[in-house]
C-alpha cells in the first residue's frame, strides 16, 4: 500500500509562489508515475501535471504550462511541485496521486493523498 502525504499549501497573493511536496511512506515512489490533481469548491477533480517514473517526461494542463513545474527528488523519495505566478483561479485542494502508468485521468490512479489547500487571494 502506498500512503501519500501532501504538504506546502497555504494562502498566497496573486502573482506569488508556493512549493508543494508529496511524500510517501511504505513504498519507494521511484517506481510509480506521479501526478498532481486539484479540486476547486463545487467542481470536479481535474488533472494538473504528471511525471513518469523515470522523470524523463512531464505533462501539464495547458493553463499551468510554464508557470508550474513537477519534478522528482529520488534521494528524498518525494515529488515537489513548484507553482509560480499563481492566480485566484488556481485556488483549490491539491492532491498527489501515484500509479503504475502515467495518465491524465483520476481513474488511472489507485493511490491518493489527503490533499492540501491552496488559496490565492486577488
Amino acid at each position: 500500500q502506498v500512503q501519500l502525504v501532501e504538504s506546502g499549501g497555504g494562502l498566497v497573493q496573486a502573482g506569488g509562489s508556493l512549493r508543494l511536496s508529496c511524500a510517501a511512506s511504505g513504498r519507494n515512489l521511484n517506481s510509480y508515475a506521479m501526478a498532481w490533481f486539484r479540486q476547486a469548491l463545487g467542481k470536479v477533480r481535474e488533472f494538473v501535471a504528471a511525471i513518469t517514473w523515470s522523470g524523463g517526461s512531464t505533462y501539464y494542463v495547458d493553463s499551468v504550462k510554464v508557470r508550474f513545474t513537477i519534478a522528482r527528488d529520488k534521494s528524498k523519495n518525494t515529488v515537489p511541485f513548484q507553482m509560480n505566478s499563481l492566480k485566484p483561479e488556481n485556488t483549490a485542494v491539491y492532491y498527489c496521486a501515484a500509479s503504475t502508468i502515467v495518465s491524465r485521468t483520476t481513474a488511472s490512479y489507485p493511490y491518493w493523498g489527503q490533499g492540501t489547500q491552496v488559496t490565492v487571494s486577488s
